[in-house]
């Protein structure tokens, strides 16, 4: 039996759903039109579940339920669905159904992120600004060859409204060569940590690798938060870096390797992308917590253009609200990926107002970091957002 929370921002969700589950457009639309609150979709279902679902739920929770084969979508607000997901009280044709459900309801989000350099207030969006120091990432690839140089786009980053910086020294951009030699990661990165944490002790700088030995090195010179891409999976002592450092870590989740990894070799989901995700991110957070990674020094991020093909990517987006059953903040870096271009038409330079607009949707649906090229435009329209969910400027 599999359980996975269903965000209600519009019917789409839903529709989408019984579609899959071989419903008729026409009638699929309507059943989704009436559907609010929040919503549970459970597979493996037996018959005498269903049945059992149908006469309890309904009649005496006031929940709707939809059923097929052996599935059910239990809907209606977190108050009845809360009742539903007792265990101790359902009929015992329905303890395993509750268990389920209850597991698969959305968690309040934390207020803060604990960092090796002190909590990350997440009562307001977090702004990070992505700082590529190779010469071949997909956007911006070569354009900050010395330490310098770097510092110069780091300083313009935070003035333009990022509190974190992410230094990277590997592209993950699909056909890249063979990874980068440890050696050459650590001279990219590594003179700039420690440029930015000597000038600027109140920025928080986060490296993105997959190498325990270059994470190990920039938290020595001054990072405070690790971003693996590979969620823990790729190096076996990346895990003990982080715990061992206290640092503050992204796990981010990806398919594959560092050169296949932003491609759709990988891109095999079935009908429930969103619930291989979090099982997935499920599984990344039990490999952070064997290790001794404090909980509350992880973030997960959905990893958007990471062996997800353009609808995936959307789907992901409208369902981004379901990442919060995982109990941690959620971060996400949409920053000029291809789906943004498959939208709008634009080429990858021409994407930032398109970034702007998915992570002001992600913001309204449970992200409280946003990982971009370009802050200022990010930041203003997130300013907007917060406005709106909060009633003050």
């Amino acid at each position: 039996m599999k359980a996975t929370p269903l965000g209600l921002h519009n019917r789409r969700a839903v529709c989408d759903l019984l579609l899959t589950h071989g419903w008729e457009r026409g009638k699929a639309d309507a059943a989704a039109s009436g559907i609010a609150g929040a919503a549970v979709h459970v597979s493996g279902l037996s018959a005498d579940a269903l049945e059992h679902l149908i006469a309890y739920a309904g009649p005496r929770l006031g929940l709707d339920v939809l059923t097929g084969a052996d599935w059910a979508i239990i809907a209606g607000s977190m108050a009845r669905l809360s009742a539903f997901a007792r265990p101790w009280s359902a009929p015992a044709e329905l303890v395993e159904v509750a268990t389920a459900a209850g597991q698969a309801l959305m968690s309040d989000m934390p207020q803060h992120w604990v960092t090796a350099r002190g909590p990350v207030p997440l009562d307001r969006p977090v702004v990070m600004g992505i700082l590529n120091l190779t010469p071949d990432s997909f956007s911006d690839g070569g354009r900050y060859p010395t330490p310098e140089a770097a510092l110069s786009r780091a300083e313009q980053l935070a003035a333009e409204g990022a509190t974190i910086i992410d230094l990277g020294g590997e592209s993950t951009r699909p056909g890249r060569p063979d990874p980068v030699p440890v050696d050459e990661e650590l001279q990219r990165v590594i003179p700039v940590v420690e440029r930015l944490a000597e000038r600027h002790p109140d920025l928080l700088l986060s490296v993105d690798t997959v190498k325990a030995a270059v994470a190990k090195s920039a938290l020595e010179a001054g990072a405070a938060i690790v971003n693996d891409v590979s969620a823990l999976r790729i190096d076996p002592d990346m895990a003990g870096v982080v715990a061992d450092g206290k640092a503050g870590v992204i796990l981010m989740h990806s398919r594959g390797t560092v050169s296949d990894m932003a491609t759709n070799d990988h891109a095999n989901y079935g009908d429930d992308v969103v619930g291989a995700i979090l099982e997935e991110l499920g599984e990344a957070l039990e490999r952070a917590a064997q290790s001794g990674i404090a909980m509350e020094r992880i973030v997960v991020d959905p990893g958007f253009g990471f062996a997800k093909n353009e609808g995936h990517n959307l789907q992901l987006l409208d369902q981004l609200s379901a990442l919060t059953v995982l109990g941690r903040p959620i971060l996400v870096g949409p920053s000029r990926k291809r789906f943004l271009g498959a939208v709008t038409g634009r080429e990858v330079g021409q994407r930032d107002i398109a970034t702007a607009a998915a992570c002001a949707l992600a913001y309204e649906r449970g992200a409280r970091l946003f990982r971009v090229h370009e802050p200022g435009i990010t930041r203003d329209a997130l300013r907007v957002a917060h406005a709106l969910e909060t009633g003050a400027a």
